[in-house]
């Protein structure tokens, strides 16, 4: 199977915007199409409660003709318009779509950041983690967030093989970013951030690209949008992963960002893995 992942920062902008930024996502878009993945998970979508509306249906069937659709976006009491998820996946599929409520703090459970398709043999699910935010206001609740999803995904092990995908918001090791020096109390790079994620690859889950990749430097998924150099410095992180569980590590065939050329923000990641 082909799979792949991406933050995509508003869907709307992606399939209607007429922005210089909207015609690079929907070039990337195109760009997913032409791989043919069996299966595409989205995060960021900031859809309304009702999800895509007829002219976004209309721009995903067209770009995506062989494939069925599953949202999640954020309800009341959460922000409108926030997070949010979609699954994107070939109609000769018919896997069972849940929308998990883990036992978040807050609204984190009302912002649609959890998707989860069970096949016959395993689980896809992904997954937009809150972020810590500015002045890390939202770190203690990040940390409640990180032990729930953490439960989530080993409850999901315990039954079948699971792989989970996403906007983890984190760099795990110094390796995953280009100045981890300057960083060490920025949102995705605390202590307790990085010590939850190893907790969680602890719980049985496998780092795909790390597993392939152990000592690769400069391999990022995001640049800062609003740093104009970000990019063309590679001054990033890798912040969006392929987890699987540990008995699955031995499948996997490829697991690697997807260029989006000047597009800076998220980057699409990809797995590769032989079920």
């Amino acid at each position: 199977m082909k799979l792949i992942s991406w933050n995509i920062d508003s869907i709307n902008a992606a399939l209607t915007g007429t922005s210089t930024r909207a015609g690079e996502t929907r070039d990337v878009l195109h760009k997913i199409a032409g791989e043919h993945p069996d299966v595409i998970a989205i995060q960021e979508t900031k859809l309304s409660k009702n999800g895509p509306t007829k002219k976004h249906q209309a721009v995903l069937q067209e770009l995506f003709p062989e494939y069925n659709v599953a949202w999640r976006s954020s309800v009341e009491p959460a922000r409108k318009g926030y997070a949010g998820t979609m699954y994107l996946y070939l109609n000769k599929y018919t896997p069972t779509v849940t929308y998990p409520q883990i036992g978040a703090p807050e609204t984190m459970d009302d912002e649609g950041r959890i998707i989860t398709l069970e096949f016959p043999d395993f689980f896809i699910t992904e997954v937009y983690t809150p972020n810590s935010g500015n002045g890390l206001k939202r770190l203690a609740d990040r940390q409640v967030w990180d032990d729930c999803y953490r439960e989530y995904l080993h409850k999901l092990d315990q039954q079948k093989p699971v792989m989970a995908s996403g906007d983890f918001n984190v760099a795990h090791e110094p390796i995953d970013l280009a100045h981890p020096e300057n960083n060490h109390h920025s949102a995705g790079y605390t202590d307790e951030e990085r010590e939850h994620f190893t907790k969680l690859l602890g719980a049985g889950f496998t780092d795909s690209f790390r597993h392939l990749n152990p000592d690769k430097a400069g391999a990022y998924s995001w640049w800062a949008q609003r740093v104009i150099t970000s990019k063309q410095n590679n001054s990033g992180w890798r912040i969006d992963y392929w987890l699987v569980s540990d008995r699955l590590a031995d499948k996997i065939q490829d697991s690697k960002m997807i260029d989006s050329g000047k597009r800076r923000d998220h980057t699409p990641i990809e797995l590769d893995i032989n079920l």
